[in-house]
Formats: C-alpha cells, structure tokens, sequence
C-alpha cells in the first residue's frame, strides 16, 4: 500500500526538480487543481489515473519511486547489474517470443527488438463440438474493449 505521506514528498521533489507549482504541475498533467491541492494535503490519495499522468508527461520519474520510493529520481536509464555474475542472458534470436500469438519479433542491425505485425489477417479454428460460447470480447487499439454475450 502507498503510503500517503512519502508519495507527498516524492511529488513535491518531483515539482521543485522541474520548478513547477501545484496548479502549473495539475494543469500540465491535465487534473484538476483541486485534486492536486487535496493530494498534496493529505486528504485524498493519488488515484492510478493520476501515477499514470506523471509518468506520461514525466519521462524521467519512474513508477517504483514514485509510489514506493525504490529506485531513483531522475529515472536511470541504466540497466541494473544481475547480482549473481555466473548468470548470462543469451543473444537476441528471431524466435517469436512474448507479443500475441500474430506477431515476429526482429532484430535489425542494432539488436534492438522490433515487432512486426503480420500483413494478412490470421483466422483460427475452434473445434466448438460441445463447448458453448459464453463471452466475445472486442479490444480496440486505443484501449478500449466490448464485451458481447450470446
């Protein structure tokens, strides 16, 4: 659970770091400034909402710090060191590997992954003999969804 009174601090280093004030930082991250001053005074607690509006217009705080103090502020882009040195990752391979199951992970010259999605729709078969369908489920790309039951 996030304690109210050290997310408090971290945010308020967060807006002297970048010199704002309460209403300039709940302006630019698009809240209410009244939900920022009650935020700020302890009587409301931040809403995933709220983190997740930090982070997308404050690259440099990360999620972990903000809400539990772990890590660090600036973000490091750094990646951290593994504790146990005998521990090797494997090089980058063209297996498909995470993503959905229509998706190719490549590696280009730089070995940074790319996905690239297939051009041509994919249908799959269903064997429904006894079974009964109970839920389809749309996802939209922009995060949305529709459920439909029969």
């Amino acid at each position: 659970m996030v304690n109210i009174d050290d997310f408090v601090k971290r945010l308020e280093t967060v807006l002297d770091y970048y010199g704002l004030n309460a209403s300039a930082f709940a302006d630019k991250i698009g809240v209410q400034r009244s939900s920022m001053s009650h935020l700020l005074s302890g009587r409301n607690k931040p809403s995933l909402d709220f983190v997740m509006k930090i982070l997308e217009v404050f690259p440099d705080v990360d999620l972990y710090w903000i809400l539990i103090g772990k890590g660090s502020f600036p973000k490091n882009n750094e990646e951290p060191v593994a504790e146990n040195s005998n521990i090797q990752t494997p090089p980058p391979s063209n297996q498909n590997v995470g993503g959905d199951l229509f998706s190719a992970i490549e590696v280009n010259e730089e070995g940074k992954k790319e996905i690239k999605k297939s051009s041509a729709s994919q249908n799959v078969n269903f064997s429904l003999e006894d079974d009964e369908i109970e839920k389809i489920v749309l996802f939209y790309k922009n995060g949305t969804f529709k459920a439909y039951s029969p």
